[in-house]
């Protein structure tokens, strides 16, 4: 990445997806460096992190005694060498001496391998049940992984479930939540919240109009949030003085991070807005007007605290319900929101993340979120990054990393500049990675890096030394399907992608073009020949699209890759897919539901698709 000679960590340049050498302008490298803090470090970041990395069973020489405290509570004595049998996790070693803290951090040297089998991929706001207001929630979430395990799979992946802003208008990309910490009230079922039957007829006339929603194809995100968050009030003003609700409230006090959250919450709705437009004594979570606003509006932090417990709570007993839960971790998140709020010290906010030109988007794209200064995550001993995991990884079997490359550089934009004219900068990649193979052998789960598109060798090789999964995409491997490598997930397609029925069919085509994209036929013909070389059909036949999508998962099948997944859109022959890149209004992303209700899938084609899978998969 010719970074190296950069005290910040800034590439000089790098290779283009067209082969090319693509030189990082001066204008861009002053800009990158002032945002990491050049003016007040000129000569590079500082070197005071404490950090140490261990594996277990290691017996690593002290300089001198102290004493190590264990991430989970209790502590032991360490005179010469470190204890051999160290607990994986996050603890602290405090010197007898007085010196500074160290991070000790003892991390497994392999993620946990999962037994071969097959999944299904289902967007879960998109994947709605007659009980449903609109919007699939965690209720929902339960039954799908309940079917899905009854088809014989093993895993039920799902979008990020992250909070939005609390706010009228609800963002609708769930990779752009507000915290990645924290859950969405979208998701909840009110009905299964405790003490929802005291608010009587309120409830049945919220639910009659939640459940009219569903005869939309498109997802109203604001109408359900409105009726939901009422309903919610309801309940709580009825709930509130309960014993069950206080005992619960008052456990949860004892989370700082969820505090937090809940006081942005209850800022953000006074506010009416993400804090950069707050009034300047609340901006900062320090700040002793923060402590004042709380202290009036006690009952609104109470409130989405109280929130975030009925969310996890439907959450747990989703992740207990079936096939495991497979939970996505997006690559950042919205700069007016929770945890920027939180984290804002730590962040490079005149900066946000995206990725260079290339031959799919000539302008590059600028994703819009904020990325952390490497050398102040760690001098924090990565504790936001812990938090994010710990959290995620409470409720899942499978944990996937959007965009895992960004562990070890991210494409950061300043401000006032265009994608085209940003630059690479480098993370502590092999560290960031190891907590997270940490935290996941901690909670028993498998972790699965989204590895697609430019991927440098130094990325393939710890993920493959730490066997960490990786991705196979039928549209894009160019190997055969049988020779894909065990320690990957093998799938179709993406959210990002076309389904099997759009691109067989050309009505993908249809949509980019009604979207305003240019047209690319010799790309789509490109992506037609492996649609038809993965089913064994002729391109240019007209096959029907059952047939084809059958075909095509009867390969995957088949395939090297220990995992493989199926998605929701493709047993239910949907032509579009969740997300279009490059467009925002011009076409529905992340608002379209499944054609079907969860009560009638087995009336799909999952049913012939879960046949196949049990064949190659029992």
């Amino acid at each position: 990445m010719n970074s190296e000679q950069d005290p910040f960590g800034i590439a000089s340049g790098w290779w283009g997806t067209d082969g090319s050498w693509r030189t990082t302008e001066a204008e861009t490298l002053e800009a990158l460096r002032r945002a990491q803090g050049a003016e007040e470090h000129p000569d590079g970041p500082p070197q005071d992190a404490h950090i140490w990395f261990v594996h277990p069973g290691e017996t690593a020489e002290l300089w001198s005694p102290g004493v190590v405290s264990f991430a989970e509570g209790g502590e032991v004595l360490a005179q010469t060498h470190l204890p051999p049998d160290l607990p994986l996790g996050a603890h602290q070693l405090q010197p007898a001496d007085g010196g500074p803290v160290t991070h000790l951090f003892v991390v497994p040297e392999r993620s946990l391998r999962p037994k071969r089998g097959w999944g299904w991929s289902a967007q879960l706001y998109a994947s709605r049940s007659e009980q449903s207001w609109g919007h699939g929630d965690f209720v929902d979430l339960a039954t799908l992984a309940n079917w899905a395990e009854g088809t014989g799979a093993s895993l039920l992946a799902h979008n990020p479930l992250g909070a939005s802003l609390p706010l009228a208008h609800q963002q609708a990309s769930p990779y752009y939540a507000s915290s990645r910490r924290f859950w969405s009230l979208l998701y909840l079922r009110v009905e299964s919240v405790i003490g929802a039957d005291l608010i009587g007829e309120k409830l049945s006339r919220a639910a009659a109009a939640g459940r009219a929603l569903n005869a939309d194809q498109l997802i109203d995100r604001d109408r359900v949030w409105a009726l939901k968050l009422t309903a919610l009030e309801e309940i709580w003003a009825e709930v509130r003085g309960s014993r069950v609700v206080q005992h619960s409230l008052e456990i949860a006090q004892a989370d700082q991070e969820l505090t937090l959250h809940a006081q942005f919450c209850a800022l953000a709705e006074h506010y009416q807005s993400g804090w950069q437009e707050w009034a300047e004594e609340h901006r900062h979570p320090n700040m002793a007007g923060v402590e004042e606003f709380c202290a009036v509006h006690s009952d609104r932090v109470a409130f989405w605290r109280w929130i975030h417990v009925e969310c996890e709570v439907q959450l747990a007993v989703a992740a207990q319900a079936g096939a495991g839960l497979l939970a996505d971790l997006p690559v950042g998140f919205d700069p007016a929101g929770s945890d920027a709020w939180c984290d804002q010290d730590l962040l490079a906010l005149d900066c946000r993340i995206g990725a260079p030109p290339d031959e799919f988007n000539r302008q590059g794209q600028d994703w819009g979120l904020p990325p952390y200064v490497p050398w102040k995550l760690r001098q924090v001993g990565y504790a936001p990054w812990l938090q994010t995991l710990q959290r995620m990884l409470n409720h899942c079997s499978a944990l996937r990393v959007d965009h895992v490359m960004g562990l070890f550089r991210l494409f950061w934009i300043p401000q006032g500049m265009s994608a085209a004219q940003g630059g690479y900068v480098s993370q502590f990649g092999a560290e960031l990675l190891d907590l997270a193979v940490m935290e996941a052998a901690r909670a028993g789960a498998t972790l699965v890096g989204e590895d697609l598109g430019t991927v440098e060798s130094e990325v393939r090789e710890a993920l493959s030394s730490r066997d960490v999964f990786g991705y196979r995409i039928g549209w894009f491997a160019e190997d055969p399907p049988e020779q894909w490598p065990a320690n990957t997930l093998g799938a179709l397609t993406t959210h990002d992608l076309p389904t099997v029925a759009g691109l067989w069919s050309g009505a993908d085509a249809d949509q980019r073009s009604e979207a305003g994209i240019p047209p690319d036929p010799d790309g789509d013909q490109t992506l037609r020949v492996r649609l038809a070389n993965l089913a064994g059909v002729q391109e240019g036949e007209s096959t029907p699209a059952a047939e084809v999508i059958r075909a095509a998962y009867r390969t995957l099948a088949n395939s090297g890759s220990d995992l493989a997944m199926v998605t929701l859109e493709d047993a239910t022959l949907m032509t579009e897919r969740p997300n279009l890149p490059g467009t925002i209004d011009e076409h529905p992303n992340w608002r379209t539901a499944l054609p079907v209700l969860i009560e009638d899938l087995d009336s799909t084609a999952a049913e012939v698709i879960s046949a196949d899978m049990g064949v190659a998969r029992p």
